[in-house]
């Protein structure tokens, strides 16, 4: 470009040039015609008169009057012009040549490459995802081939196939002119117009080809889910790329509009390894852009296979599970609760065995996108939100749940001994209001000790304790937010870092956290001693999710905090490991032995001393003298108790941790206690190699009927 334009002002240059000199010329020429010859007579015959002499004088007059006649002839006059005209003509043809080797020879090669490049146009071919499998190489999500209705750039401008097209596939006329017009995968390629057609309709297009000119079928392949809802928040979904998504994917990702990319879950957070090569065409096309000739073509590559932490079976027992306690016939509000999620992970490693979620969605919707109608359902308050991951992003009160981590902070705090011990009458009023605090159990523990407190779940105990964490902070004695600190040791209040997006942190609350929430409410900003003991029992301003949950009990079990993750392995198109998913030891929270053995003997008091959890184990195949366990009963304004249990096992040698939350679902004994035993049961089985069932798990289909509230209290 800048060879043809340093050749164009030559060009102009040498035309200017030969102008100049030809105005020169022609100048020079009228200044010599301003000389006229003039005739002059001889002087010989002066004086001298004769007949011959006059005779003579005439003649010579004459011959001079010839020659005066002679020098003015006007085609001597038209001479200059035809020099100046032959002149600017070889200027021209001067100028003309110049330009001429400036786009032969010096932009020569240029051009020819632009002319190549018009020519040939490289088209894009989708690539086939990796798959997706569970630890044991089962696969939980794979591809199928799928029909795909294309079409050329120009049917964009005819109406009556644009309405044909509408009518046959059922998308809005606007759609599907906004898809035929997108140019973004190429001026030549194809456009996308649906994916994942029905039959019916492929067969209408194909038989009535003369109507649809510019449309054809394609044979591609599409995210196919064999156990339906399977674990579907966890493994997300994929849909077409939006505009806006091509700003924030990795740098070297190939990607253009209509392509397939992760949307939620594991297909987003691993959508690099899933998504394969594409493959290319290289055709020849003519000057209105259509293709006539396909020179060469490469195929795609298929993405990299992931495989998870999660055990199919268990998996499928967790989601199973959920269904048949929140919505036994497919409607909530038929059932008990009206939402749960449950989290079974590997203490060892941090790998997650399982995570279900109810209500679900069925993520075979979205191939193709998914319509108006079913986002319409999924989107209703009816449907209690299916597409929320309520075991990452659920934040609920932790109700005492929270006890454990209370009495370790009693204890690593001198606030308590192994021997001190309180009397629970049912009611507490430690700060002389008038309006006593009550005990779950009205009637009242009598004296306990801080294990019998924890087996018993005593509100009074831990709201002694909690004040003695108050007076002491008030007098100095120890940091005003000293239990706050000790709880944050466990990670209760940050993101535990799982590998897939969409997690929300806990809330440990205290007093800076209230004064910057009731900023513009002061009188409301100061924290209180009544803000201690609701926090001492997982009641207040506490918020704590499923995933935290699980790591913080896994902790107990072993005094680490682990990273959790879903990932296992990366393999790639011929089998090979590429990459191996390491386990992080994320922090260790400070814990004598002597305190934590006092707290998982509590912890398994809970279990054998309570008649109906030791039995839930049992009918699960599960010894409840293995299991540490604890339940919690969350008080929610306007909505009934949220049931809440938590427990891992073996003892002496733990390997799994269970959390589980049941929104609206009453007592945690009597709602979420059973459906933790139902989990740490599959999840023994499946290790003992006596589970192996896997079926499909159908996507909650948004019914439901009215919930009154009847919360009796809490029981726990």
């Amino acid at each position: 470009m800048v060879v043809a334009i340093v050749a164009a002002v030559l060009a102009l240059l040498v035309v200017v040039a030969i102008i100049l000199v030809v105005f020169a010329v022609r100048n020079r020429s009228k200044g010599s015609y301003a000389s006229v010859k003039k005739t002059v007579r001889s002087i010989d015959s002066v004086g001298v008169s004769s007949s011959l002499s006059h005779a003579e004088s005439a003649k010579s007059t004459a011959s001079a009057a010839q020659t005066t006649t002679a020098a003015a002839n006007p085609a001597d006059s038209l001479k200059p012009r035809f020099t100046a005209i032959s002149v600017l003509g070889a200027a021209i043809f001067g100028a003309l040549s110049v330009r001429l080797w400036g786009l032969q020879v010096l932009s020569g090669g240029s051009y020819a490459r632009e002319a190549a490049e018009n020519m040939y146009a490289n088209v894009s071919t989708p690539a086939p995802r990796g798959i997706i499998y569970d630890a044991d190489g089962v696969a939980l999500v794979t591809n199928k081939s799928s029909y795909t209705v294309l079409s050329d750039p120009e049917v964009a401008d005819d109406r009556d196939i644009l309405l044909r097209l509408s009518s046959v596939l059922g998308v809005p006329y606007n759609v599907v002119r906004q898809r035929i017009q997108d140019s973004t995968s190429g001026a030549q390629s194809q456009r996308v117009v649906a994916s994942d057609v029905r039959l019916r309709d492929i067969a209408f297009i194909s038989e009535h080809a003369e109507a649809f000119p510019g449309v054809t079928v394609q044979t591609r392949t599409v995210r196919d889910y064999p156990y339906g809802a399977l674990a579907a928040q966890t493994l997300g979904y994929t849909g077409s790329v939006a505009e806006e998504q091509l700003e924030t994917l990795s740098e070297g990702r190939d990607v253009e509009l209509g392509d397939d990319v992760g949307q939620t879950g594991i297909e987003q957070a691993y959508d690099d390894l899933l998504a394969g090569d594409h493959g290319v065409r290289r055709v020849i096309a003519d000057a209105h852009g259509n293709v006539v000739e396909v020179v060469s073509e490469t195929q795609p590559t298929r993405g990299s296979d992931l495989y998870l932490c999660i055990r199919g079976p268990v998996q499928y027992a967790c989601d199973r599970m959920l269904a048949q306690t929140i919505a036994p016939n497919g409607v909530i509000g038929e059932g008990t609760g009206t939402g749960g999620a449950i989290v079974v992970m590997d203490v060892r490693d941090g790998g997650i065995i399982a995570m279900a979620n109810y209500p679900t969605f069925d993520p075979s919707l979205f191939v193709g996108g998914i319509t108006q109608d079913v986002w319409d359902v999924y989107s209703s308050s009816e449907s209690y939100n299916p597409m929320l991951n309520r075991a990452i992003s659920g934040q609920y009160p932790a109700a005492s749940t929270y006890k454990a981590f209370t009495s370790l902070a009693a204890l690593e705090n001198g606030i308590c001994t192994t021997t001190t011990t309180w009397n629970c009458t049912g009611s507490w009023d430690g700060w002389n209001t008038g309006q006593p605090q009550r005990c779950w159990n009205h009637s009242g523990h009598g004296e306990l000790d801080l294990y019998g407190g924890i087996v018993n779940s005593c509100d009074v105990v831990f709201y002694s304790i909690a004040k003695e964490f108050y007076d002491r902070g008030q007098s100095g004695q120890i940091s005003s937010t000293a239990m706050q600190d000790y709880l944050a040791k466990f990670r209760l209040d940050q993101l535990t870092g799982i590998d897939i997006s969409g997690e929300s942190a806990g809330r440990i609350p205290g007093p800076e956290w209230k004064a910057e929430y009731f900023r513009n409410r002061p009188e409301e900003a100061q924290w209180q001693g009544g803000d201690s003991t609701n926090m001492s029992i997982g009641q207040g301003y506490v918020l704590v999710t499923p995933i935290e949950l699980a790591v913080a009990y896994g902790a107990i079990a072993t005094g680490n905090i682990m990273k959790p993750h879903l990932l296992k392995e990366v393999r790639n198109a011929d089998g090979e490991v590429v990459v191996t998913y390491q386990s992080e030891v994320v922090a260790t929270p400070e814990a004598s032995q002597a305190d934590l053995e006092l707290v998982r003997n509590a912890l398994n008091g809970v279990t054998t001393e309570n008649a109906g959890i030791a039995e839930a184990f049992r009918e699960n195949g599960v010894d409840p003298a293995t299991i540490c366990s604890k339940t919690g009963t969350a008080e929610v304004a306007g909505q009934n108790d949220y049931a809440w249990f938590a427990c891992y096992g073996p003892k002496d040698d733990p390997r799994y941790v269970v959390t589980c939350v049941v929104e609206q679902g009453g007592g945690g004994s009597s709602t979420a206690a059973p459906l933790g035993a139902q989990a740490m049961g599959a999840v023994m089985s499946y290790e003992a190699g006596t589970l192996a069932d896997m079926g499909y798990i159908a996507g909650f289909g948004g019914e439901s009927v009215e919930i009154s509230v009847t919360s009796g209290g809490r029981t726990d």
